[in-house]
């Protein structure tokens, strides 16, 4: 059994809030380095120059990559073997108010009836996993809201098949436009039941970027709706080329034999997200 401090969690929620608001991860800026390269619009290869150069100023004046800081969605994965000594939950919520606060990230966080602002982007969306071993990995995902507002889940009746979760991604970012700021990430979540969907669609936006499914035929899957998305001619910043999306990430779960739920949760160019293990 491993003994960890609930102080211990909250220092480490708190680094990586700080690092995920100005920093984008490699893979995503090799993605964008691709997309620029391979771009056929001479204004959508600009922007791609532009989105670079901003990545790069943000990470060595540790400044935000974007305005809209997001609310942090934390994705814990709890070793049975580890005891906490304290409140998990807690120390994971004092860590992103502190991160927020000490990183000089916008809160944008607000009660939804009210709109009164919280102060402090807290509460987090905590999922919490319990997995074998004596350790604890804690990954923060900053989710901006121009990109989650064009999310968008249906419940298919299993007659709509492959053809209709395909169509209905598409359609769901092509209806999308400018306004979650390609190029985008596209995580889709197919089976389970309503909410298990989403969550499915949530947690593929942190696998590498343009890492496929293990299964081949659900890699393939991945690769032939990019292409759909990318032949629609949206580009970046909806000002039209081939590079839309970056990647489409698609995650199963088995559903009922009545049901075929499917979610698509787009991401946008920033995206930020850290991990750590304790």
């Amino acid at each position: 059994m491993r003994e960890i401090e609930a102080a211990l969690i909250t220092e480490a929620v708190k680094k990586i809030t700080m690092e995920a608001g100005v920093r984008l991860e490699p893979d995503i800026l090799e993605g964008l380095v691709s997309a620029r390269d391979s771009e056929t619009s001479g204004l959508a290869k600009n922007i791609l120059e532009l989105l670079l150069v901003n990545a790069d100023i943000a990470a060595r004046e540790k400044i935000p990559v974007c305005q809209d800081t997001g609310v942090a969605v934390v994705f814990i994965e709890l070793g049975q073997d580890v005891h906490i000594n304290g409140d998990l939950g807690e120390a994971v919520q004092q860590g992103i108010q502190a991160g927020y606060q000490e990183g000089y990230l916008r809160k944008s966080v607000c009660d939804p009836i009210t709109r009164v602002n919280t102060g402090t982007n807290t509460p987090a969306v905590i999922h919490i996993e319990l997995v074998p071993g004596e350790q604890i990995r804690i990954i923060v995902l900053p989710k901006g809201c121009g990109s989650e507002n064009m999310s968008g889940l249906t419940m298919l009746p299993p007659s709509s098949g492959i053809s209709g979760m395909k169509d209905f991604v598409v359609r769901q970012v092509v209806n999308a436009g400018p306004n979650p700021c390609p190029p985008l990430l596209i995580g889709v979540g197919m089976g389970g039941t309503f909410e298990k969907a989403a969550l499915l669609a949530k947690k593929a936006l942190i696998r590498p970027l343009g890492k496929h499914h293990s299964r081949p035929d659900v890699a393939a899957l991945e690769e032939e709706i990019l292409t759909r998305i990318n032949e629609q001619g949206q580009g970046v910043q909806g000002l039209g080329g081939n590079n839309t999306a970056l990647a489409v990430h698609i995650d199963l779960f088995p559903s009922h034999i009545a049901s075929l739920p499917v979610a698509v949760n787009i991401q946008c160019h920033a995206h930020r997200h850290k991990e750590i293990v304790l």
